[in-house]
Formats: C-alpha cells, structure tokens, sequence
C-alpha cells in the first residue's frame, strides 16, 4: 500500500538527502511535502493528514516532543531521525514506529518504511473486517503466588495485566489480584496462551480485545469497555494475533 508521507527536519541538506533516498529506494512512500520547523510542521500535518511523519528531534523553536504533544488524537505513524542516541527510550514513550539514526542508512530507512506500511496495511484491514483473531483459546490454568501459598486461576478468566513497579495486577472480570511477580513474569508464564504484551505496562487477553482504535500508538477495548493503550514498539506484535 501507499504510504503518504511529510518530512519535518530543520537541516536542508538532511531534508534533501532523506527525500533523495526515498524517492530512490522506497517506492511505497509518497512524499506529501516538507517542513522546517514546529509550527511548519504542524501545518503541513493538518493540511495534508500524512500516514508517515519523518521527523528530527532537535529543531529551532522547539522539538520533536513539543510537536507531538500538540496532535494529541495524530493519526500517523512517526519515524524520529536524528544524530543523537539518547533519545532512543524517549522516542519509544511518544509512540515512535522506528528510530533513524544520522547518517541514514538505506537499509535501516527501507526496513523502517517496510515496518510502518505492515502496520498500516494490517489495521486498514483490520478495520474493514477482513482481520479475524487468530488464537488458542486460553483454557489453561496458571498460579499467582501469595504469602501463604498460591491462587489457581483459569487463564480464560483473566483480561489483562498490569505492571505496578516489581510488581502486577491480574484483573478478571469481577476483580483483581495483586502479584510479587514483575509483569515480564507473568508474561513468560503466559506465553502460548492468547496473551500480547501491548504495552510497557499492560499484557491483554487477546480473546477479550472487541475492538481496535487507531490513534498516537493505538487503543484497545476489551469486554468489560476498558480501553488501554499500545505502544508502536509493540503494536505489531499484537496485530500478529490477526489475519
């Protein structure tokens, strides 16, 4: 599928370079326009409702964080480009699909183009109906440790976790528990079960998921109406659970 894309970098070297590239070597992006800073940006966005932001953290005036903070309902996928690595775990928090460092390598921007438009395409299907969940019921049982021994619970029973710092809470349909045991653990301990780790946060039943909102990184709505959000980083490996 066609991905239309807007460039937003302060450097017009780097602007030229990148569309160089993009041009030559990824021929599913169309390329919508380019900016030069914040507020520039911020109106090729609205005017042209790109499916793919590539976009330089540092910027005159202000950044890439400050930008993304003022599209609070985007609907895009975001590509950070930029020559300092330290914004990596940053970039991850604001819902970044991928992190391009400069120079640019080819390789790495096709594979970026190549994530985002995956994505893209599986929820544009997903949203048509086209997609149907594809999992193993979660008829298993598993065991949440206490201080005096241990709760069996149906793993069917379970919607979704929640890290709370060393911590996690298993919320079911009519309550939950909190367990001495880091999210990452229950997760291992639910793997081959229809669990997806969605989030830093959150690991979801995928049984209980009735629907998927498009937005920053994404939402779900489970059974009981909670709507939780998805990271980028993680939200392929949810839509894997489709097809």
């Amino acid at each position: 599928m066609k991905l239309r894309a807007v460039i937003i970098e302060d450097e017009p070297g780097s602007r030229e370079t990148l569309s160089r590239y993009l041009q030559g070597y990824c021929p599913a992006v169309e390329l919508l326009g380019e900016a030069a800073t914040v507020e520039e940006g911020l109106g090729l966005i609205a005017q042209k409702q790109p499916d793919l932001v590539f976009l330089d953290v540092e910027m005159p005036f202000g950044n890439a964080f400050d930008l993304l903070d003022r599209v609070p309902d985007r609907n895009f996928e975001t590509v950070f480009v930029t020559a300092y690595n330290s914004y990596a775990m940053e970039a991850l928090n604001q819902h970044a699909a991928y992190y391009l460092m400069k120079p640019i390598l080819i390789d790495e921007l096709i594979r970026a183009v190549a994530y985002v438009g995956e994505i893209r395409e599986k929820e544009a299907r997903l949203e048509s109906g086209s997609l149907r969940a594809r999992t193993n019921r979660a008829d298993g049982r598993i065991t949440l440790p206490e201080q005096d021994g241990f709760k069996v619970l149906k793993v069917s029973d379970i919607l979704y976790c929640q890290a709370d710092d060393n911590y996690t809470l298993v919320y079911l349909h009519d309550r939950k528990y909190l367990v001495s045991k880091t999210l990452k653990y229950l997760e291992d301990s639910l793997a081959g079960f229809s669990f997806a780790r969605i989030h830093k946060s959150y690991l979801v039943n995928v049984d209980e998921i009735v629907r998927y909102k498009k937005g920053k990184g994404g939402t779900v709505v489970l059974s009981n109406g909670r709507e939780l959000s998805v990271s980028a980083s993680r939200k392929k490996e949810l839509l894997a659970f489709f097809e």
